[in-house]
């Protein structure tokens, strides 16, 4: 699994690098503008992320932004929107205008800081990225 951690707090990037490097090979985005060009760097190549976990509240461009112009990439690229990578938002907030907001633009899951390890392995195997 090749995973993009965005997130520009150092402990919450550590937290699920330590989890997430377990099942493969992770790289790390401190806003939105790089992950976006981190997203179209490895689609470009032929070597698309399974996998991005994207803080909403971030410096130069939020989370909600990148996820919309992310699945604008894979749109260009003719990737189905069921086929595409798998987005878990990751937040403190429990706003639901938020929450809503970021199922709008096309993300796959969302969960709550802290991290619930559990939670985030149970959500890669729905997704069907782990065993």
């Amino acid at each position: 699994m090749k995973t993009l951690i965005v997130e520009d707090e150092s402990t919450s990037q550590l937290i699920l690098q330590t989890v997430l490097s377990r099942y493969g090979e992770c790289h790390v985005a401190v806003n939105g503008r790089e992950a976006v060009a981190a997203f179209q760097t490895a689609a470009g190549n032929g070597l698309p992320f399974d996998l991005i976990c994207m803080d909403i509240i971030m410096p130069e461009m939020d989370g909600k932004q990148a996820v919309k112009q992310i699945r604008a990439v894979e749109e260009t690229l003719g990737v189905k929107p069921t086929l595409g990578v798998k987005i878990i938002m990751t937040t403190v907030s429990t706003d639901m205008k938020e929450i809503i907001q970021s199922f709008q633009e096309l993300c796959d899951a969302y969960l709550f800081k802290p991290i619930d390890t559990a939670e985030l392995i149970s959500k890669l195997r729905s997704f069907r990225l782990v065993a």
